[in-house]
């Protein structure tokens, strides 16, 4: 039989069993256009993440109180230990450990920051001027914070952009009062930009100097310390600097955790796409279903159309063109149901980059390529039984069945 003819007789068989056709469409569709839709969403947040953390750089070393033992695990989440940081140890990283250029000490809190009747409940970020060249945060109007000792506080504050439009409209928030908790702080400067960092929209925070959010909040330690490697400096070397030095101030202690972008992104990287592999191992289950569906329903075509089969070997058709047909219906309907839930989960991807530019939503090509070839090769495995046993079937047992 040429492959024309082959093909011509698939069509006008699965034409005949439109409804059942139709639901084998779907079902390998919906498998597919899951597995490109799923990769997407691990790859869209493995692309966010990695993008949130190369902000930092690759000469930037970040230090959390609290210590975790595996090398480049994931920091402490709450930022507590029996020991915190305190400024003074700052200021003796930055006199004594060579590699260390600049230091922006963090403190994090949140509070109500209010002008005349308006009132907005803020992020707090205390910090230092370094902080804004470290982290290559901008401002739209006026200037950063200034440059100050880290135990020196100045009523003096930078605002987000959002923040500013809240409490200020269109008039002129330089050079105004705005109090944050019991304390007032005049605004020298606007954010420039959303500053987007970890699911936090710093354009709605406020950015006062370290010192003063210590008073605000009443702590003594810090939360974080981010810290530039200076020129000719290992981003490693930098770190067992901090790291030994931070020892020798805790007394023998080793209760600090000091990472690099570095660190933390292959961490992140491994994680997600684990993740990634997982959701599309999810998915594939989708598609064995879709080829037991196949097998159940290349059966019932056998059982209804024995009459038929026998028939085309009365006539002289061999039992592997027989077995042949019938692979070729299930590839048939399993090639054209991958191409079609290829189209589904790539139209849902790019509606999900639309809706959400911030997060790369992509499909990786091996995904496709894995879901397309998974379909049509599952939807042939499981076709195989009941296509053998329609070429077994002898012709005067074919014939005489009803």
């Amino acid at each position: 039989m040429r492959l024309t003819d082959l093909i011509r007789f698939t069509l006008l068989a699965l034409r005949r069993q439109r409804f059942r056709s139709v639901m084998l469409l779907v079902a390998v569709g919906l498998g597919v256009g899951a597995v490109i839709v799923l990769t997407a969403l691990g790859e869209g947040a493995r692309g966010y993440v990695m993008g949130e953390f190369a902000f930092l750089g690759k000469d930037t070393v970040v230090m959390f109180p609290g210590r975790k033992e595996t090398t480049g695990g994931m920091p402490p989440i709450t930022g507590t230990s029996a020991r915190a940081i305190t400024l003074e140890e700052v200021e003796v990283l930055g006199r004594t450990v060579p590699g260390v250029g600049s230091l922006a000490p963090i403190v994090i809190g949140n509070g109500p920051v209010s002008y005349e009747s308006r009132e907005r409940e803020s992020i707090v970020v205390g910090t230092t001027a370094a902080f804004f060249t470290i982290r290559q945060l901008e401002v739209a109007q006026g200037s950063t914070l200034p440059d100050l000792a880290l135990s020196e506080g100045k009523p003096v504050a930078v605002i987000g952009q959002k923040l500013k439009d809240e409490l200020f409209d269109n008039r002129r928030a330089i050079g105004q009062w705005v109090r944050l908790r019991d304390y007032r702080f005049r605004v020298i400067g606007v954010l420039k930009g959303t500053g987007d960092s970890f699911g936090t929209d710093l354009s709605e925070a406020i950015f006062v100097p370290v010192a003063s959010a210590q008073s605000v909040f009443n702590v003594h330690g810090l939360f974080r310390v981010m810290m530039k490697a200076r020129d000719n400096y290992r981003v490693e070397e930098v770190k067992t600097q901090v790291s030994d030095r931070m020892k020798e101030l805790h007394e023998g202690e080793q209760d600090v955790t000091v990472v690099s972008p570095d660190a933390m992104l292959t961490t992140f990287d491994d994680i997600l796409q684990a993740l990634t592999l997982g959701v599309a191992g999810i998915a594939g289950i989708s598609l064995v279903v879709a080829g037991i569906l196949v097998m159940n329903v290349t059966l019932m075509s056998v059982k209804q159309r024995t009459a038929e089969i026998g028939l085309l070997k009365a006539i002289g058709a061999p039992a592997s063109q027989v077995r042949t047909l019938f692979l070729a219906e299930a590839a048939l309907i399993a090639t054209a149901g991958a191409l079609l839930g290829m189209l589904a989960g790539r139209l849902l991807v790019m509606a999900g980059r639309h809706l959400y530019p911030s997060i790369p939503f992509v499909t990786p090509g091996w995904a496709m390529l894995a879901a397309f070839g998974l379909a049509v090769g599952t939807a042939l495995v499981f076709a195989w039984l009941p296509a053998q046993q329609a070429a077994r079937l002898e012709p005067v047992d074919a014939l005489g069945r009803k």
